[in-house]
């Protein structure tokens, strides 16, 4: 008997994403890969802002989301956030009120997530995984306002693979200090004190409370990132 092959159709309080035909779940990733790609594909210089759905408008950091999404905008980046509400509408918000491209890469989820109406480009993922990979293609930026799990997944992922080479180092910025200065203190000295990352890595970590600062970040980097497409098109042209 395989036990494994019947596992997912005999439980009756498995997750809908366990559910059904393990290829037609293949299928279903693909097509999300795919979609993804197409729709996305004309975005450059995107700067991915992430922070809580919870934060209503009258929060500060909804309101400061909005200035720096409007910075940012204005000085040619796409504004990419997760679609939903709180500091995602906020990013959105600031793009789309100034007329320029909002991108939403909204996720099923069963709580909270509803999309927001400030996108000018909006997909819908059932798979974390593949938006994920939306925002690290597409991004050339992050910006991580006050936020949750979801907040610290982003963080810690980017962290993960510009640390192992998986992506070229880009800025990874945490906006209000008060909020987290905690875990930036417990990095700086539980983590390299037992050694389990190396000084250097904190380098990749930007801490502001200035939306000026944040653009001028963005804008840095920008520069550099030209210079290496403009060095990879050269390479190119003598390899032809």
């Amino acid at each position: 008997m395989n036990y494994c092959a019947n596992i997912h159709y005999d439980s009756t309080n498995i997750i809908d994403d366990l559910k059904g035909d393990q290829s037609w779940r293949i299928f279903r990733i693909i097509s999300e890969f795919t979609e993804g790609f197409d729709r996305l594909s004309g975005v450059c210089d995107g700067i991915s802002i992430f922070g809580s759905a919870r934060l209503r408008p009258n929060n500060p950091y909804y309101i400061k989301t909005t200035e720096i999404a409007k910075l940012l905008s204005e000085n040619g980046f796409t504004i990419i956030t997760g679609g939903g509400a709180g500091i995602m509408e906020a990013a959105n918000k600031g793009a789309f009120l100034n007329h320029h491209r909002s991108v939403g890469l909204n996720i099923e989820l069963p709580q909270e997530q509803s999309p927001n109406p400030y996108q000018s480009v909006s997909l819908d993922f059932r798979y974390f995984f593949v938006r994920k990979v939306m925002f690290v293609r597409y991004s050339i930026g992050y910006v991580c306002m006050p936020g949750g799990f979801g907040t610290l997944d982003e963080f810690f992922e980017s962290l993960t693979l510009m640390q192992t080479h998986k992506i070229y180092p880009l800025p990874l910025i945490l906006f209000g200090s008060d909020f987290w200065a905690g875990l930036v203190n417990w990095i700086k000295t539980t983590l390299v004190q037992y050694e389990t990352i190396s000084p250097e890595d904190l380098d990749y970590i930007k801490v502001t409370d200035d939306p000026q600062e944040v653009l001028d970040i963005m804008l840095e980097h920008r520069q550099w990132k030209q210079k290496q497409r403009q060095i990879s098109s050269k390479d190119n042209d003598l390899t032809v």
